[in-house]
């Protein structure tokens, strides 16, 4: 398996030492001796089969755990300096969004524009600003048109990406991602990420997302950390970690679709070169393999 190799560059703004978390009522440690570093700007992807401890990694970062959810936390989690032992939920809410697997768990209001005031309206913030942060949000995600319409009456895609747009109203420079298109159809998926990009090249938020989702990550994440029962498998650039097969295998991971093609493709002795993990990487490597190839 691999070991952690690269590290982005900008300041680090979020680190774990040596964390371990059971939940309350439970001998099992869901999390064990958990080293991380989370670096201003990044997109840092998340991966691991079920059960491997993604989302209760992502729930630290916000002090849901150990806040909420109780249970035994050993070692330490800092966010912005602050170890999330000393402080409550609502002291990280403007530092750090969270947007769940499921979007109507956070969805609760009449309409779109009620529903991205309400975390503002929390924070006290001033109602000429608020309304500013609307515009902003909805415009951001791409949701401007619906924004007196109900959140029940939104498709899947929508309403995903207006439990983002509720957490950029808030103005958090780190936004946490839990299986955010784990319901969506390819075009839902695609929508979802988009947005993500644009947070990150326009306002240069720190991306943190939990997923199962291969192509995307290899096309947008910066790392991604591989889970096992708890610990670290692997912390990497995508192009790396996509190219262990036994880590893949190990870890219950799907390699990008480009990457199984060019596996097939050797296999049948047509070996394209190096392994791809994006689409145009394929195009690329098949094209040069083509065209140097005796039919």
């Amino acid at each position: 398996m691999s070991d952690q190799g690269y590290t982005p560059e900008g300041k680090v703004i979020i680190s774990m030492d040596d964390v371990s978390y059971r939940y309350p009522r439970t001998k099992k440690w869901v999390l064990k001796h958990i080293n991380l570093e989370i670096h201003e700007g990044e997109f840092l992807a998340v991966m691991g089969e079920n059960g491997a401890g993604k989302t209760t990694l992502c729930q630290c970062l916000n002090s849901a755990v150990p806040n909420f959810h109780e249970g035994k936390l050993t070692g330490t989690v800092k966010v912005f300096g602050t170890d999330t032992k000393n402080c409550k939920m609502s002291d990280l809410c403007d530092k750090v969004g969270m947007v769940l697997e499921d979007p109507e768990a956070q969805l609760f209001t009449t309409t779109v524009r009620n529903e991205v005031a309400f975390g503002a309206e929390n924070l006290c913030v001033p109602r000429e600003e608020i309304i500013e942060r609307i515009d902003w949000a909805l415009k951001t995600v791409g949701l401007e048109e619906f924004i007196d319409r109900a959140p029940t009456a939104l498709s899947g895609g929508q309403k995903q990406r207006l439990a983002i747009a509720t957490n950029l109203a808030m103005r958090p420079p780190v936004l946490v991602l839990d299986e955010p298109t784990s319901q969506l159809d390819p075009v839902g998926t695609r929508d979802v990420y988009e947005v993500i990009r644009e947070l990150r090249e326009k306002e240069k938020m720190t991306i943190v997302i939990a997923t199962h989702k291969s192509e995307e990550i290899a096309e947008f994440a910066d790392r991604v950390l591989v889970l096992k029962d708890g610990t670290i498998a692997a912390l990497d650039k995508p192009e790396v970690i996509f190219n262990d097969d036994e880590l893949m295998k190990n870890c219950s991971i799907r390699p990008p679709q480009v990457s199984a093609l060019a596996n097939y493709l050797r296999e049948k002795g047509c070996d394209i070169g190096a392994r791809p993990t994006l689409m145009q990487e394929a195009r690329d490597d098949i094209d040069r393999w083509y065209k140097g190839a005796r039919v």
